[in-house]
């Protein structure tokens, strides 16, 4: 068992046209925006950029599959250098508006460069194409976070409040028992990995998980109670929330 964590980076996915942007980004200390592929667009970008700067939290780019059909959420095999061009792409539409903290890739994207060696190094080397001071946030301990380092960036593990956990580490598939949960279960995973290090899979086995950072997905249909359970639980508990 790990000691408590004492802070803790809390973020979330805007900018792809959610409900409730304006009131999640005064609870979050990092937002991942939308950068026009698989949602956004230049009028978007720009009016979470201002929102994120009036309340003083750190802006990454979201960049994803250009696949506004399926919101992203559909693996593309695309070659490694056109998936470079594409991720450098909007993260360089995003940069263009606002200094950047990190990049966490989207959907589909996010789960194949978790487990494919070569979409991880195309993402890697796209961001550090970019800049290379720019944290690369990818799923804890996987083959994303591994390419990262390898690019010379720093990488974050993230953690996700909302998302069962399969026994391999992976995020559980949607649509399968476990693999949404709800504000209170949520709540009670963070907070059981903030004071442990770990997090039940979804067969009931206790897994290590190394992360900086928390998700709340904006889209998500209780997004705005979540992130305001979450915020409180995880204070309350003594854990610092800030910025990667």
């Amino acid at each position: 068992m790990s000691p408590p964590m004492r802070a803790l980076d809390l973020n979330c996915d805007l900018g792809e046209g959610g409900a409730h942007d304006a009131e999640l980004m005064s609870l979050v200390t990092s937002a991942n925006l939308a950068c026009g592929a698989h949602a956004g667009d230049a009028a978007t970008m720009r009016a979470a950029v201002a929102l994120a700067q009036r309340h003083g939290v750190a802006i990454g780019a979201h960049p994803g599959f250009a696949d506004r059909e399926h919101f992203g959420r559909r693996e593309l095999r695309l070659p490694p250098e056109e998936i470079r061009r594409l991720v450098r792409g909007q993260i360089e539409a995003l940069r263009a508006l606002a200094p950047l903290r990190h990049v966490k890739p989207h959907g589909a994207l996010y789960n194949l460069a978790a487990r494919d060696a070569a979409v991880a190094r195309a993402v890697a080397e796209a961001v550090h194409d970019v800049d290379a001071a720019l944290v690369l946030v990818g799923l804890a301990d996987s083959v994303s976070l591994a390419a990262g380092r390898e690019a010379g960036l720093r990488v974050a593990g993230e953690f996700f409040a909302d998302r069962g956990y399969a026994p391999d580490g992976t995020l559980a598939p949607r649509g399968t028992p476990g693999a949404l949960l709800g504000v209170e279960a949520a709540v009670a995973q963070t907070l059981s990995f903030a004071q442990t290090g770990q997090v039940r899979a979804t067969d009931g086995t206790d897994l290590a998980v190394e992360a900086e950072t928390v998700c709340v997905h904006g889209d998500g249909p209780h997004a705005l109670e979540l992130a305001r359970a979450l915020r409180a639980a995880l204070t309350a508990a003594g854990v610092e929330l800030r910025a990667l």
